[in-house]
């Protein structure tokens, strides 16, 4: 089922309970209809420390990473639902992102890779002094590897040979493996805003080879369903992008699995969380500012970081990523409990 099918028609179901339990509240005549009624409008309840999401109002502009927009749009539609903030979702890479973050355009930037030094920079000199910065980790992604299904020789690869591809040392199928066929490889990747991309070039292209750069030819895209549709219609495509995407693409894209030297190892849940999917298992990120979280009441922002940590377990493997151990979720609690009032 599609994940975003899946979570209205739970929504609608919450929906149909809630108003079946308040209906019998109100015929028991106990005297506290009020409540009852209060009580399942602001559902989902608040959280860590009591923050009433029905009494939040404005506006949140988030921009970045394509590969955690998914994630942040779910969050904002639910958010939308508890309460009267409107929050506007882009993507513009991890890189636009922090720029738009670092200018004062956005108050959350979604990442999928850590704030560079230039980046915190970038805001010093803009007028936020980076301890104002704080960063919070949402999630686990499996960057997946995929080629189109009509590939029938290309199971797994190790690290060498993606990066061969990737650097353009390997131009045909037969580079990476004499038993290939000759064809042409044709590349699909993020463009270079993507903190996808960035994360790529570390830990393969330069994990492999210190100096090495990313082929420039190819399909370059910051918008990850452009690059599933170029895999889906190419037969000697490969390509690389955030595994939610790969998980909406069903059977229209093949995953290929990764030997970082102890085996061929797939793309999966378990795979992310005990890191055996290495080198590309990666944490997400949402990134805002203290001060933000600080003006409450006024400011929206505290009440959507925290009702995004309330709902991360749910909502993140509904979009196809994989949720924070529960230690790890707490240590993100932990950063933004000062502010709770």
């Amino acid at each position: 089922m599609d994940p975003l099918r899946g979570r209205l028609l739970a929504a609608a179901a919450s929906l149909a309970i809630l108003a079946l339990l308040a209906a019998l509240v109100a015929c028991s005549g106990d005297g506290d209809d009020d409540a009852a009624v209060d009580g399942a409008t602001n559902s989902p309840a608040p959280t860590n420390g009591g923050i009433d999401y029905g009494q939040l109002s404005g506006e949140i502009a988030i921009d970045g990473s394509s590969t955690v927009f998914p994630i942040s749009q779910a969050v904002a539609e639910e958010f939308g639902n508890v309460s009267d903030v409107r929050v506007n979702v882009a993507f513009s890479g991890t890189g636009g992102g922090f720029e738009k973050f670092c200018r004062g355009e956005i108050q959350v930037s979604d990442a999928s890779r850590p704030i560079k030094d230039d980046e915190v920079q970038a805001c010093v000199d803009g007028g936020i002094p980076a301890d104002d910065i704080l960063e919070i980790q949402v999630a686990i992604d499996a960057l997946t590897v995929m080629a189109n299904p009509e590939n029938d020789f290309v199971e797994c690869l190790t690290v060498q040979q993606l990066h061969d591809v990737f650097t353009g040392k390997a131009a045909k199928w037969s580079d990476i493996d004499p038993s290939f066929p000759g064809d042409t490889i044709n590349t699909y990747y993020p463009g270079t805003d993507s903190g996808t991309f960035d994360y790529f070039v570390e830990t393969v292209i330069e994990g492999v080879e210190e100096g090495a750069t990313h082929r420039g030819d190819g399909t370059s895209s910051e918008d990850d369903n452009v690059l599933a549709q170029g895999i889906e219609n190419d037969p000697n495509a490969i390509g690389y992008f955030g595994f939610a995407y790969y998980q909406e693409a069903g059977q229209a894209l093949k995953a290929v699995a990764i030997d970082n030297g102890d085996g061929c190892v797939a793309p999966t849940f378990e795979a992310a969380v005990d890191g055996s999917y290495a080198p590309l298992s990666r944490p997400l990120f949402i990134y805002t500012r203290k001060s933000f979280l600080q003006d409450h009441p006024n400011d929206p922002v505290l009440g959507f970081v925290d009702f995004y940590l309330a709902n991360t377990e749910q909502l993140v493997p509904e979009v196809g990523y994989v949720t924070l151990p529960r230690d790890l979720l707490a240590e993100q609690e932990t950063k933004i409990e000062p502010y709770l009032p």
